[in-house]
C-alpha cells in the first residue's frame, strides 16, 4: 500500500502553514486521500492523480515537491530527500498504470474507435529506466511510508490546533469519535485504528481545507455497515499488526545467528584448505608406495633366479638404470649452476637499481630541503607586514571551500531534480501520445458522423424543394409551413453554427482561395441549390479525408524535384494538395520557357508613361471578376490593382489580341493561385499564348467557335442520346459552353472542382477543357433527358455545373468511363471545322458586299 505521513501547506489568505496529514492512495479512483491522522475514517479530502503532474524544485526546500492538478496546485514535504523522490516515483507508476488500464469510451463506441485502442492499450506498468537520465528506483524508506508508518505515532507539531481543520468540523468530530470508541472498546489507549482494504466510499468531488489548508467544500461520508463494522475491521487490522511486527529479542536472535553463519563459513574455508593440503600429501606417499613396490619386486627376481647368468643380467640392468640416473642427476647440476649464475646476475642488477633509487631519493630529499628553506625564508622576509593579509587569505580560503562544498550539494540535487522532471517528460509524452492517438480516433468518428448529417441535412432541403415544386395545390397551412422551413434552411450563419458545437472540419463562410462556399444568390431556389451543393461537397470531403486525401497528400509529399512522367500525370489529374499548387504552377509555367528579367517591368512602365486603348474596357471589367471571390468582390480588395497591372502589362506584350474579356478571369485565378503579379502574368501568357489555339482571343474568336463545333461532334459521339435530346428540342449548347473553354470554366464550376480541371489543363492543354466539358453533361445526363421543354432545359444548363458536388466522380468520368480521344484527333477536327467555318464566313462577307452594292444602287 502506498500511504504515509506528509506536510500539506495550506494557504488563508497570506497564512501559510504546514498541517501532517496522513496520505493514502486509492487505487479504483487514482486519488490520493489525505486525512488528519492515519486511525481517521473519514478523508479530509483528494487529490485526483489521473491528469495530474509531479514536479520538485530544489528551491522549494529538501522533501518539498508539488502535485498539479488542472484545478490547482498542491505542495507537499516528505521527511527526507529519498522518501519525497519515493512517493514521486510511486506516484508516476500508479498514474501510469491507471491511464493504461482504464478505458476512456463508452461500451457502445464504434468499431473504429475501439479496435484501435485494444492494440494501445497495455495492462501491464513498466517504469521505464532504461534511459540513463532517468533516476533508478530509489528503495522504500518503511520508516516513513507503508503499513508499518500507521503503527507509528503522527509527527508532533507546534500546536494542538494547528493541525486540526477548521473547514471540516464534522469529520473531525467523526473521527475523533471513531478513535474515543476504538481506544476504550479495543485496546485501552494504545489502540490503533486503522483501515486499507475496507476504506469507505468518499465524495467524488472533494476539495481541500481552504480555510486553513485551501479552497472548497466536502460532503462528509456516511459508513454503509454501521458503527460494528469499522470496529470489528479494527479488531482484526491490529490483531494483524501486533502479530506482523518484530520485536526486540527477535531483532537479537537474528543479529546472534548472523554471527554464528559467519563463523561457520570462516571454519569451512580452513577445513576445505587442510583437505587440499592432505591430498597433495596422499598422491606423495602413492608415488613412494609404487617405488618401493618396484624394488620389491627387482628384489624378488634376484633371488628367484637359479642360474648365475639371470643374476648376472639382473645386475647388469641395475647399473644400467644406476648409470642413467647419475647422467640425469649430472644434467640437473649443471641446469642448477646456469639457474644459479642468472639468478646472480638479477641479484647484481637489482642491486645496481637500488643505489640507483636511493640517489634520487637522496636527490629529492636534498630538492625538499632547498624548497622548505626557501619558503622558510619567504615567510620570515613576508610574516611582519603581510600577517593580518595572510590570516584573511586563510579565511577566505576556508570559506570557498565551504562554499564549493555547497555548490557541490546543490550540483547533486540538480541532477537529481534533472533526473526525475526527464522521467516525468518521458511519461507525460508518451501518455500525451496515447491520449492524442485516442483524439484521433474519436475524431475519425466524428468525421463520418458530420458526413453523415451533412448527407442527411442535404437530402432533407432536397425533399423541401422538390415539395415546393412538386404540390402547388397544398392548403395555405402547409405551404406557408414549408415555406417557413426553406426560409429557416437558408439562414445559414457559419460562425454562429460552429460556435455551436464541436466541428471536425467547420464549415468557413469562404475557401482556402477566398471563394463563397454559399454564394448569395438573390434568387431563393439559386439559395437553397447552392446551400445543398456545399453541404454535399463537405460530406464528400470528411468520406475522403483518410481514404482518398491523405494518401495522395504523403505521395505528394514524397515528391522531391518535378520532371516529366506517367505518375506525375495521375497525380496531377487527381489534384494537386493546397499546399503544394503554387510551387507546381511555378513549374509547368517555367518549363516552356524562363521568363525574361526585368520584361514585365518595363511593361508596367510603358502603361504608365502610355494609356492603350484596353485601358477602358479593362477597367470596366474589374468589378465584374470573380463577384464570389472575397478578394476581388470589393473596389478596395487588394487583388484589385494587382490584376490592374497584369492585364495593362499584358496588352502592351501582345498587342495583336490586346484585352479581350475573358482574360480578366483567368488572370484572376491566376493570382489567387501564385499570389505574385509577376508570376500571375506569365501565366497568362503561357495559357493564351502556348496552350489556346492561335486567335483564340482574337476580335473575330474564329478558333472558339471552331471549338464549339468540334466539341458538338465528340458530343455526338459520346453522348448519343444527349445529343438527339438537344436536337429535338432545338438547344444549341455553344450558347451555355462557349464561355467554358473562353475562361477555362471560370464561374461556372465550384472552386474546388475548378482548381482541379486547372491543374490537369496547365499540364495538358485544352484537350482536358474537352475532357471535362463531356463529362459535365455525362454527370447529369439522366436529369436533363427527363426535362421535356426547351425553355426548361435552358434554365436547368444556366446552373447545372453548380450542382456537381463529386470531383473524384466527375475526374474518373473525364479520364477512364468516355474512352478519351488523343490530342492528334483534337487537331484534325479543328482544322476541317476551321475550313469549314472560313468558307461560310467568306460566304457571308460576300452576300454582305452584294447587299451593300444593292442598296447602294437603290438609292436612300
Amino acid at each position: 500500500k502506498l500511504c504515509g505521513y506528509l506536510n500539506k501547506l495550506g494557504i488563508k489568505g497570506p497564512i501559510k502553514t504546514w498541517k501532517s496529514r496522513w496520505f493514502f492512495y486509492d487505487e479504483n479512483k487514482c486519488r490520493l486521500l489525505y486525512y488528519r491522522t492515519a486511525q481517521d475514517i473519514n478523508p479530509l479530502g483528494s487529490i485526483d492523480l489521473s491528469s495530474a503532474s509531479f514536479d520538485c524544485k530544489m528551491e522549494n526546500g529538501e522533501g518539498v515537491f508539488e502535485i498539479r492538478t488542472p484545478s490547482r496546485a498542491f505542495t507537499l514535504k516528505a521527511i527526507s530527500k529519498q522518501a519525497m523522490m519515493y512517493w514521486l516515483q510511486q506516484l508516476q507508476m500508479r498514474r501510469w498504470e491507471f491511464c493504461n488500464t482504464q478505458s476512456r469510451f463508452p461500451v457502445g463506441s464504434s468499431q473504429l474507435v475501439n479496435e484501435p485502442l485494444a492494440g494501445r492499450t497495455s495492462r501491464c506498468c513498466p517504469y521505464v529506466v532504461d534511459n540513463e537520465e532517468f533516476l533508478p528506483l530509489v528503495k522504500t524508506p518503511t520508516e516513513a511510508v507503508g503499513l508499518k508508518a500507521a503503527s507509528l505515532p503522527a509527527p508532533q507539531t507546534s500546536t494542538a490546533l494547528q493541525n486540526i481543520s477548521l473547514k471540516h468540523p464534522w469529520t473531525e468530530i467523526q473521527n475523533t469519535v471513531y478513535n474515543i470508541c476504538g481506544s476504550k472498546q479495543l485496546w485501552g489507549s494504545n489502540g490503533n485504528v486503522f483501515s486499507f482494504d475496507e476504506l469507505q466510499e468518499h465524495p467524488e468531488n472533494v476539495d481541500e481545507e481552504q480555510e486553513a489548508e485551501g479552497a472548497g467544500d466536502f460532503k462528509e461520508g456516511t459508513l454503509e455497515d454501521g458503527r460494528m463494522g469499522p470496529r470489528l475491521n479494527w479488531i482484526r487490522k491490529a490483531r494483524w499488526m501486533n502479530s506482523g511486527f518484530p520485536g526486540s529479542e527477535e531483532l537479537s536472535r537474528e543479529k546472534n545467528s548472523l554471527d554464528k553463519v559467519s563463523v561457520l563459513q570462516q571454519q569451512i574455508l580452513t577445513l576445505t584448505e587442510e583437505v587440499k593440503s592432505q591430498k597433495e600429501l596422499v598422491k606423495l606417499l602413492h608415488k613412494a608406495l609404487e617405488a618401493a613396490q618396484q624394488e620389491k619386486r627387482v628384489s624378488s627376481m634376484y633371488l628367484t633366479a637359479t642360474e648365475d647368468k639371470d643374476r648376472l643380467e639382473l645386475v647388469r640392468h641395475k647399473v644400467r638404470q644406476i648409470a642413467d640416473l647419475t647422467s640425469r642427476l649430472e644434467a640437473l647440476e649443471q641446469e642448477k649452476k646456469e639457474l644459479e649464475q642468472i639468478l646472480t646476475l638479477r641479484d647484481s642488477h637489482i642491486q645496481e637499481l637500488k643505489e640507483h633509487v636511493q640517489l634520487l631519493m637522496e636527490k629529492n630529499h636534498a630538492k625538499q630541503e632547498v624548497i622548505m628553506t626557501s619558503t622558510e625564508q619567504m615567510a620570515r622576509e613576508l610574516s611582519d607586514p603581510l600577517q593580518e593579509a595572510n590570516t584573511i587569505t586563510v579565511e577566505t580560503l576556508y570559506k570557498q571551500q565551504e562554499e564549493i562544498e555547497h555548490l557541490k550539494d546543490d550540483i547533486d540535487a540538480y541532477k537529481t531534480q534533472n533526473q526525475f522532471l526527464n522521467s516525468e517528460i518521458h511519461q507525460v509524452t508518451r501518455l500525451w501520445t496515447s491520449v492524442a492517438e485516442n483524439e484521433k480516433a474519436l475524431l475519425m468518428k466524428c468525421a463520418c458522423l458530420q458526413a453523415r448529417n451533412c448527407q442527411m441535412e442535404s437530402k432533407y432541403l432536397t425533399v423541401l424543394r422538390k415539395l415546393q415544386e412538386a404540390v402547388p395545390g397544398l392548403p395555405n397551412s402547409h405551404a406557408e409551413l414549408v415555406k417557413n422551413l426553406i426560409q429557416e434552411a437558408l439562414q445559414w450563419d457559419v460562425k454562429e453554427e460552429a460556435e455551436e458545437g464541436f466541428n471536425v472540419n467547420p464549415v468557413s463562410e469562404y475557401d482556402e482561395y477566398g471563394f463563397m462556399t454559399v454564394p448569395d444568390y438573390e434568387i431563393e431556389d439559386w439559395k437553397l441549390l447552392a446551400k445543398i451543393q456545399a453541404l454535399e461537397i463537405k460530406s464528400n470531403k470528411l468520406r475522403s479525408q483518410e481514404i482518398v486525401e491523405k494518401p495522395l497528400r504523403d505521395r505528394w509529399n514524397s515528391i522531391g524535384e518535378l520532371n516529366p512522367c506517367a505518375e506525375l500525370k495521375s497525380l496531377i489529374r487527381s489534384g494537386i494538395p493546397v499546399e503544394h499548387r503554387q510551387r507546381v504552377w511555378r513549374w509547368m509555367v517555367s518549363r516552356h520557357g524562363s521568363p525574361a528579367p526585368g520584361h514585365y517591368q518595363r511593361l508596367l512602365e510603358q502603361s504608365r508613361s502610355t494609356e492603350h486603348p484596353a485601358c477602358r474596357q479593362i477597367e470596366l471589367d474589374l468589378p465584374r471578376t470573380l463577384t464570389n471571390n472575397k478578394h476581388f468582390s470589393s473596389p478596395t480588395s487588394q487583388l484589385i490593382p494587382r490584376l490592374r497591372r497584369v492585364l495593362m502589362a499584358f496588352s502592351w506584350h501582345n498587342p495583336a489580341i490586346g484585352y479581350c474579356q475573358g482574360l480578366n478571369r483567368l488572370a484572376a485565378v491566376a493570382l489567387l493561385v501564385l499570389e505574385d503579379e509577376e508570376s500571375a502574368f506569365w501565366c497568362l501568357v503561357y495559357i493564351v499564348e502556348n496552350l489556346m489555339p492561335a486567335d483564340y482571343y482574337s476580335e473575330t474568336l474564329i478558333t472558339s467557335q471552331v471549338d464549339q463545333r468540334v466539341f458538338k461532334d465528340f458530343l455526338s459521339e459520346k453522348l448519343p442520346r444527349l445529343m438527339a435530346h438537344f436536337e429535338q428540342y432545338r438547344i444549341d449548347v455553344s450558347l451555355i459552353t462557349f464561355n467554358w473553354f473562353l475562361v477555362a470554366f471560370v464561374d461556372s464550376l465550384v472552386s474546388d472542382i475548378l482548381l482541379r480541371v486547372w491543374d490537369a489543363f496547365l499540364y495538358e492543354g485544352t484537350k482536358v477543357i474537352f475532357r471535362y466539358a463531356l463529362a459535365i453533361f455525362k454527370y447529369n445526363e439522366e436529369e436533363i433527358l427527363r426535362i421535356h421543354d426547351s425553355v426548361e432545359i435552358y434554365q436547368y444548363l444556366r446552373f447545372f455545373t453548380r450542382m456537381i458536388t463529386d470531383g473524384r466522380k466527375l475526374m474518373n468520368i473525364a479520364f477512364n468511363d468516355l474512352n478519351p480521344f488523343p490530342m492528334k484527333l483534337l487537331r484534325n477536327r479543328r482544322s476541317m471545322h476551321r475550313e469549314e467555318l472560313e468558307a461560310e464566313l467568306c460566304e457571308l462577307e460576300q452576300i454582305k458586299a452584294a447587299y451593300v452594292k444593292e442598296r447602294a444602287e437603290q438609292g436612300p
